[in-house]
């Protein structure tokens, strides 16, 4: 499946992600910036935060309990769409995937 990250600069980066690996996997594989994920993926870090297109957040779904704590300490503010990439896991339904990297 694709995904394709906005940057802050307004530049682009899309790229194929195996089903079952993690956006923030796939972002430091394809060295999409301000996407960190410090942790490894253990949702101990906030660095990972992306912000899920409005067209594809149904899809997505929303935070779960941890993660919405966790967005409350991000770099960046937290938004409406606003998610930890680490918690989505890539899946055939959400080919075409757009995420916007806020600047930190």
């Amino acid at each position: 499946m694709q995904v394709t990250w906005k940057l802050p600069d307004g530049g682009e980066i899309t790229a194929d992600v195996a089903e079952g690996q993690s956006l923030m996997e796939a972002a430091r594989d394809n060295d999409v910036p301000h996407v960190l994920g410090e942790c490894g993926g253990c949702l101990s870090c906030a660095t990972c935060h992306v912000i899920v297109a409005p067209e594809w957040r149904d899809r997505v779904g929303g935070p779960g309990d941890m993660e919405e704590a966790m967005l409350d300490i991000t770099a960046a503010p937290s938004t409406t769409g606003s998610r930890l990439s680490c918690q989505i896991a890539a899946r055939a339904d959400l080919d075409g995937q757009v995420l916007e990297v806020p600047a930190s």
